[in-house]
């Protein structure tokens, strides 16, 4: 398994509780695909620096998980999927051993 990070930035015109809803069903995908949640940051609303869908602002939530690299592309499908996430960034984070 490799450790990741992924940053999303969910749409502001919904409440706290779709927001974490959303955030929860984040979780529970990256578990179905056999992935584990090592923790979840919700950092809250924030300005955009560029209008993104025509929204200024979003709502930003950091996961970091450990996940096989053969799950990832299925896990970023479902994510793309989402109408609620204007954006997602990947990052791989595990270590590099030399």
């Amino acid at each position: 398994m490799r450790n990741y990070e992924l940053l999303s930035i969910i749409k502001p015109n919904i409440d706290s509780e779709e927001f974490d809803k959303l955030s929860s069903k984040i979780e529970e995908t990256i578990t179905s695909l056999e992935g584990k949640v090592t923790s979840t940051d919700k950092i809250g609303r924030k300005k955009l620096s560029y209008d993104i869908q025509d929204y200024r602002d979003g709502y930003f939530v950091v996961h970091n998980f450990e996940m096989e690299p053969n799950q990832v592309e299925k896990f970023r499908r479902q994510l793309r999927l989402n109408e609620n996430i204007l954006r997602i960034m990947f990052l791989e984070t595990s270590e590099v051993k030399a």
